[in-house]
């Protein structure tokens, strides 16, 4: 990329979540910025808190989180850096997964269990109430009714705006969705993995907001990628997110990283604007 360009998160536009909380395009993952195997507390945690706030300056005002990313880490660093947040700054939390160890998430849908990791997510993020909270991964030992239930108890008390999913089937998004509107779809999807293809189409045509996790994916023996990265004079991995970007105006990519330096490379793929036919070569060569 071109040093001239600057990087701004709101080179990629603008999306509404829920019909009345619009954010820039390309946010924030904040996984990572935890320790290794998103347990415990990261390596500097100077440094994270530095990337939470570069990634303010840089346009992003869209930040995905977890009360499990840490666990609790994530969010206690969110709110140390961030607060008093911008007027303009949408928070998206999840909770459903239990931390029992590095890189171990078992589920927990129990109604109750929602509703202490949202009460927990509120006070670590220093909010009274959640723009976006997400069910993080459906409990196949719990009715999906009954945890939802427990998402619409605590929308109807005012402590989340908006309920989103997560890690869902279509059909347990039609469910869900007989209970209670759900605004966002978080689910795996990349070049190499498009599992969830129908459901960024599906969101696209109802209104939903699609943000993949783990977007950028197997990049290094990706031909059509490099080709493109060359041509652009970009890396992969801005490429990827160019990419999601022109794949449906529905996808919201929130890229993580623990490093500035990774942040303001993510961020420079806004200003990269493929062609028609060269998403398509993505598009067509995936899956």
């Amino acid at each position: 990329m071109s040093e001239s360009k600057p990087v701004d998160a709101g080179a990629a536009g603008t999306i509404d979540i829920g019909g009345d909380l619009t954010v820039n395009r390309l946010g924030f993952g904040a996984m990572r910025i935890t320790g290794p195997g998103i347990w415990g507390p990261p390596a500097d945690r100077d440094e994270a808190k530095a990337v939470l706030r570069r990634a303010i300056e840089l346009g992003v005002n869209f930040i995905d989180t977890a009360d499990s990313y840490g666990p609790h880490v994530s969010e206690e660093l969110i709110g140390e850096a961030l607060v008093p947040y911008p007027d303009d700054l949408v928070i998206a939390t999840k909770g459903g997964l239990e931390r029992t160890g590095p890189g171990q998430w078992p589920s927990n849908g129990r109604p109750e269990h929602l509703i202490e990791v949202c009460e927990g997510s509120l006070r670590r993020l220093k909010l009274e109430q959640i723009p976006l909270y997400q069910f993080h991964r459906p409990d196949p030992a719990v009715p999906l009714e009954d945890s939802i239930g427990a998402l619409v108890t605590l929308k109807e008390q005012g402590k989340i705006r908006h309920i989103g999913l997560s890690n869902v089937t279509e059909d347990q998004l039609r469910h869900a969705q007989r209970l209670t509107p759900i605004a966002s779809i978080q689910n795996r999807y990349n070049v190499n993995d498009r599992g969830s293809e129908s459901l960024v189409d599906l969101c696209e045509q109802e209104g939903l907001v699609f943000l993949p996790w783990a977007p950028i994916q197997d990049l290094d023996d990706d031909r059509t990628t490099q080709e493109l990265a060359q041509r652009y004079d970009a890396t992969p991995r801005q490429i990827v997110l160019a990419w999601l970007l022109a794949r449906s105006p529905a996808i919201l990519p929130i890229p993580g990283t623990g490093s500035v330096a990774h942040l303001e490379d993510n961020l420079a793929a806004a200003a990269i604007k493929l062609t028609p036919a060269e998403v398509a070569s993505l598009t067509g060569h995936g899956g």
